[in-house]
């Protein structure tokens, strides 16, 4: 029988590279995707269907950064504009603009939500309290080029980092003291952290490396067969996903580093990609300016897939493999 062909879901709206993307947890309401884009309007998905919520309109530039808070209640946007923004996710409405002196490259909420950590062009990671937001934030300093991520991490005590000094450093968020330090010899450094908070990914030349994220020391490294800009382990640990210059998004054991998959579905690099918070898709964002999603495991019915039997398929009697179609 032949093999059932992965049917990816294109959310159109965009129209420059997709740079950034996000989940959040699953809620009362399902689980909503967020994607941030060079043509400087974040847009709100429904993150089991791709489908159009809403678009935030208030930055002046490319936006670089976007996520959601764990409830899906607030957004947040790092732009080209100097300014990080926190939003309404369900009016829409502008909540909070915290002015920077050069682009915001990364934006994280605090896993209350109370908390947001930025990093930006001028080197310097900084956390703002939402709940007095006319205090100064405080800031941290040591890296000594362009920001490239910053994530919370150890329930929100510490914070790791990425930049084009290439370094990960490791920071504890209530004295803004560096604590460790990870060197690499290339500059296209990403993070994610595991969903269960236990596991630091680092994306580095055409390498995925794996580290226990109250140690830093490594767990297990792969090379991918390209330049890699992004990787997602999936929430079960059994495989992982990689992303990069050749347009492909590969799928590997995470055990053993063997190939699973690979998909040509973009037409230009890959920027981001990242598993859903149950698993069951994943989605990527692109140069080509497109967002996709993409079933974990292909033929099996979830949110607008739905797997067709043979004799299903246009009452043909020629067909021999189950499809996979996407409802629209």
């Amino acid at each position: 029988m032949a093999a059932i062909k992965q049917t990816p879901l294109t959310c159109s709206g965009h129209t420059r590279p997709v740079v950034d993307l996000s989940f959040s947890k699953v809620t009362p309401n399902g689980y909503f995707l967020i994607s941030a884009c060079k043509d400087g309007k974040p847009m709100l998905r429904q993150g089991d269907t791709g489908d159009w919520i809403g678009t935030f309109l208030g930055h002046k530039g490319a936006v670089w950064g976007a996520t959601l808070s764990n409830n899906a209640e607030r957004a947040a946007t790092g732009a080209a504009d100097f300014s990080a923004k926190v939003w309404n996710a369900v009016s829409g409405d502008e909540i909070h603009s915290f002015t920077h002196k050069h682009i915001v490259k990364s934006v994280d909420f605090s896993k209350d939500g109370e908390r947001l950590l930025t990093g930006s062009n001028e080197r310097l990671l900084r956390i703002f309290d939402l709940n007095k937001p006319e205090t100064d934030p405080l800031v941290f300093s040591g890296h000594t080029e362009y920001l490239k991520d910053a994530l919370w991490c150890c329930d929100d005590k510490k914070i790791v980092s990425a930049a084009e000094d290439k370094t990960v450093r490791v920071w504890d968020a209530d004295t803004q003291t560096e604590i460790k330090k990870l060197d690499f010899d290339h500059i296209n450094l990403s993070l994610e952290i595991s969903g269960d908070g236990s596991i630091l990914i680092v994306t580095h030349g055409n390498n995925v490396s794996f580290y226990n994220i109250d140690t830093l020391e490594e767990i297990k490294s792969f090379s991918i067969p390209s330049t890699v800009y992004t990787a997602s382990l999936h929430p079960d640990k059994h495989c992982f996903l990689a992303g990069g210059e050749d347009f492909k998004i590969y799928k590997f054991c995470y055990e053993t580093g063997e190939e699973l998959e690979s998909y040509k579905g973009h037409f230009g690099p890959v920027h981001c990609v990242r598993f859903s918070p149950d698993g069951e898709l994943y989605a990527s964002g692109s140069e080509d300016g497109t967002l996709r999603l993409w079933q974990t495991t292909v033929g099996k019915t979830y949110g607008l897939w739905r797997c067709v039997l043979p004799t299903e398929a246009n009452g043909s009697e020629t067909s021999t493999a189950p499809m996979v179609k996407a409802e629209a």
